[in-house]
């Protein structure tokens, strides 16, 4: 008779351990397939390494952003064949405001530090999975 209670015991104890594991597992987040590093597709990857602001003032010279991870403004040289992109299409020079949070790819004159815009973002852009 006591065999077959410790006989109970265990099994009703291995069932209990079995049904915590399941749904500690349905619990558990998804892990990555591609390690600690994240989506690659994500959207702040596309713009890491471009310059974030808010356009303090514009003209069709250049463009001053401010609140930039400087913390001083910075001033960016538009030139002619600077791309403009709003909420993921083409855009223009004129459609773009004072007071618009924009991504700005750059390039730096080495001699005079100066920055140009290769590609200036606003607006949402959407990440296209492949």
């Amino acid at each position: 008779m006591k065999a077959l209670a410790a006989l109970l015991a265990i099994i009703i104890g291995a069932a209990a351990f079995a049904a915590s594991r399941a749904v500690q597992d349905e619990k558990s987040p998804p892990q990555p397939s591609n390690a600690r590093f994240g989506d690659p597709t994500g959207t702040g990857r596309m713009y890491e390494g471009n310059l974030y602001g808010v356009i303090k003032d514009l003209n069709p010279n250049e463009i001053v952003l401010t609140k930039t991870a400087s913390g001083t403004d910075q001033t960016v040289k538009l030139l002619k064949k600077t791309k403009f992109v709003q909420d993921g299409k083409p855009s223009s020079f004129d459609k773009i405001k004072v007071g618009n949070r924009v991504y700005v790819d750059v390039d730096k004159n080495k001699k005079t530090g100066e920055l140009s815009a290769k590609k200036v973002t606003t607006g949402v852009a959407f990440v296209q999975t492949p």
